[in-house]
């Protein structure tokens, strides 16, 4: 069968500042939606990609008429639901028999009631492991068969929605194979944010899925934690260097692995680093981990095999803060580790969020001292957002209050304000936050030193310009009402960056 898997158009202005968006846009690599494809045309399916990221909604249609595809899967995330929804409605206008399916994080989360509440142009959902669920799906189609019984798949039978039980999680992970990056076209045109990537094109990779932690806003398809070690499943170190091999002879210079936190397993972590400079994988990397599974040893083996960014989930400066979202480590670890890694000669990215449930404005000034004080080489500060699917989501009224626009359910919008802090609080953190980090003498300096490369100096360029803009704009962090939101989000981008995934920023 013809299988078209989408990811909708949309416009980077609709979650980044028009003014800085130019040093935050991220422009990932759909892993998730190449794993399916991958598995898909093993099975002996054809299947074409389409990445609204470089398409706008109407060459996505053209293409989708053109080529008649039997099924047409699209990826959602909270925020690109009402796209997601608008692709599936035009595409069954184009054809009716066309079969529609979603998936992705929002509607793994909420599931039947993507049929229920939004219309008859979803014919079913995957509600988890879509590797495995959506080749089923295309098989039953195929014979003309009913979806009943079809686990991880939600399916609209005539009149009725069928809600089949969940898909076991798929526990071999090598047996999955290698993602289908030759459907990306241009590699070069995913890349992470300026600043974030020494090295292109750069491959976006996932040695293991799930966490073994429990931090209150993070989403995890397998939140009972019931499979694998401690709730992670991971691959082989064998499996995952055979893909990075792989990836050096497609052309890929560089690899990004987006684990969870990459040391979970810290005889693993080693092995892995080990074996990769043991290999002499041409290949530099950037890894997260969370701050209390590194240290220095482990960061100068990160440091010898390649890797020359790490990313450390700070997120707050206040213990309390920490303890209310059960992150499960204390401000002195993080001190440890970012120290670590600095003496191991590898840049340090640290996220914070604000608005954490309990914090107050004046802790959220404390977090920015924090930052301060911990001096790495990229902060970045974020809105706590309540997920759907996340334990924060099932709280936030007893929490907090929440936005019911799922536009503002972004990192960048408030969608989430404690009970301890007035409307305009977080936005106000997060324009402090960025003014005073990166405006510092010292920091300026050293990013002026380090300018090496004329990427370098893009990078260096565009952080000059969101810098006078956010000192130029008060209102750089402020949502624009409902309404003005509705009319500016008609224009498709011609080129944009894939919506990051719903995850934990942060990493552990």
């Amino acid at each position: 069968m013809r299988c078209a898997l989408i990811i909708p158009a949309w416009a980077p202005e609709e979650i980044f500042p028009a003014k800085t968006v130019g040093s935050q846009l991220n422009y990932w690599q759909p892993l998730g939606t190449l794993y399916v494809a991958a598995c898909l045309r093993e099975a002996g399916h054809e299947v074409r990609f389409l990445d609204g990221a470089f398409l706008t909604h109407e060459e996505i249609l053209a293409r989708v008429a053109r080529w008649r595809p039997g099924l047409v899967g699209i990826y959602a995330t909270t925020f690109g639901w009402p796209r997601a929804g608008r692709t599936a409605a035009d595409i069954k206008r184009l054809d009716r028999s066309i079969f529609t399916c979603a998936g992705g994080p929002y509607p793994i989360a909420v599931r039947a009631e993507c049929l229920r509440r939004d219309g008859e142009h979803w014919d079913a959902v995957v509600t988890g492991e879509g590797e495995l669920s959506l080749v089923e799906v295309v098989e039953r189609l195929e014979r003309g068969r009913s979806l009943e019984g079809v686990s991880g798949v939600i399916a609209r039978e005539g009149g009725r929605i069928v809600e089949n039980p969940p898909r076991p999680l798929i526990a071999d992970l090598d047996s999955l194979p290698f993602p289908a990056r030759d459907l990306l076209g241009d590699a070069h045109r995913y890349v992470p944010p300026p600043g974030t990537y020494r090295r292109r094109p750069v491959a976006v990779m996932i040695s293991a899925r799930g966490c073994d932690r429990r931090c209150l806003f993070c989403f995890q398809l397998d939140r009972e934690r019931q499979a694998g070690l401690r709730g992670i499943r991971y691959r082989s170190v064998d499996s995952v260097l055979t893909e990075i091999d792989l990836c050096v002879r497609q052309g890929y210079r560089e690899i990004k692995f987006i684990d969870d936190t990459l040391a979970a397993d810290y005889g693993r972590a080693m092995e892995l680093a080990q074996e990769i400079r043991r290999r002499r994988l041409d290949i530099a990397w950037f890894a997260s981990a969370c701050v209390n599974q590194v240290d220095a040893r482990l960061l100068r083996a990160f440091k010898d095999a390649g890797c020359w960014a790490i990313l450390l989930g700070a997120e707050s400066g206040v213990q309390k803060n920490l303890n209310a979202v059960r992150k499960g480590i204390t401000l002195e670890q993080t001190r440890r580790a970012v120290r670590a890694a600095k003496d191991a000669g590898l840049t340090v990215s640290t996220p914070f969020i604000f608005g954490l449930p309990g914090e107050t404005f004046e802790e959220g000034l404390r977090t920015i001292e924090f930052a301060i004080e911990l001096d790495p080489d990229i902060a970045n500060f974020h809105a706590l957002t309540p997920f759907p699917g996340t334990d924060l989501y099932d709280q936030r009224e007893r929490l907090g209050t929440v936005s019911d626009e799922l536009s503002d359910y972004t990192y960048q919008g408030a969608a989430f304000t404690p009970r301890t802090m007035a409307p305009g609080d977080i936005a106000a953190l997060r324009r402090i936050a960025f003014r005073r980090f990166y405006s510092r003498p010292s920091f300026l300096l050293r990013r002026l030193l380090a300018v090496r490369t004329r990427h370098d100096l893009a990078a260096a360029a565009r952080g000059a310009r969101s810098l006078f803009w956010l000192w130029a704009r008060r209102d750089m962090f402020d949502r624009p009402p409902p309404g003005r939101r509705a009319r500016d989000g008609q224009r498709e981008p011609a080129a944009a960056g894939t919506p990051a995934p719903e995850r934990d920023t942060s990493a552990g």
